[in-house]
């Protein structure tokens, strides 16, 4: 695998709509909301808040923005911090997503030092990128350089014995079984030393 190898497996997930764009915070919705998570009325969180049930009212249907001194008062009486004020609300809806790839039927991305096999490929906006590789290099001499990228990652090897060479560590053998998880920003690259070609799993992070 070069240098431009795992990048460009990266780009294709993030390609495929990982990015989001964040949607203007609504917020009489959010103190509404946070009100409610409360089991308060707007009375009681007029009180809790030290402000007049009109007022609080009037901030959840988005009649008026309030002032600084409202918002600390808001945050004092919610027990949160201002900031929370304008932080979305996790979301609480359970969207029950799930793909199933048989073996054999992930995508393929051959190179000349592995064998990818894009797992999960048709969800979209994945925080992470998992893959099959079958490791066909040998040697180190068959790389272009480290790879290198961005998030953190995870190795698993199913088969064979790999050697993980890493930029600031002694290379490290593993067999079957055996697992590391590193920096994806430090320099790596993965061989087998075994007679066959390794197979392992990476997931890469993404978010």
């Amino acid at each position: 695998m070069s240098t431009n190898e795992q990048p460009s497996l990266i780009r294709i997930a993030r390609d495929s709509g990982n990015h989001t764009e964040l949607e203007p915070l609504d917020l009489g919705a959010r103190v509404r909301q946070l009100r409610k998570a409360r089991n308060w009325t707007l009375e009681q969180a007029a009180t809790q808040a030290g402000l007049a049930r009109s007022t609080l009212s009037k901030i959840e249907n988005g009649q008026m923005s309030p002032t600084y001194d409202a918002l600390k008062k808001l945050a004092i009486g919610l027990e949160i911090s201002v900031p929370q004020l304008f932080t979305p609300p996790q979301r609480d809806q359970v969207i029950g997503r799930m793909a199933v790839t048989r073996m054999g039927e992930g995508a393929a991305h051959p190179t000349a030092t592995y064998e990818h096999e894009l797992l999960a490929e048709n969800l979209t906006k994945k925080q992470m990128l998992p893959y099959r590789a079958r490791v066909r290099a040998r040697s180190m001499d068959e790389f272009d350089g480290w790879v290198r990228h961005d998030g953190e990652e995870f190795l698993y090897v199913l088969t064979g014995v790999v050697q993980l060479y890493t930029e600031f560590y002694e290379p490290v053998e593993m067999r079957r079984g055996d697992s590391a998880y590193y920096d994806g920003s430090m320099g790596h690259n993965v061989i087998s030393v075994s007679d066959e070609d390794a197979m392992i799993l990476w997931v890469t992070s993404l978010a």
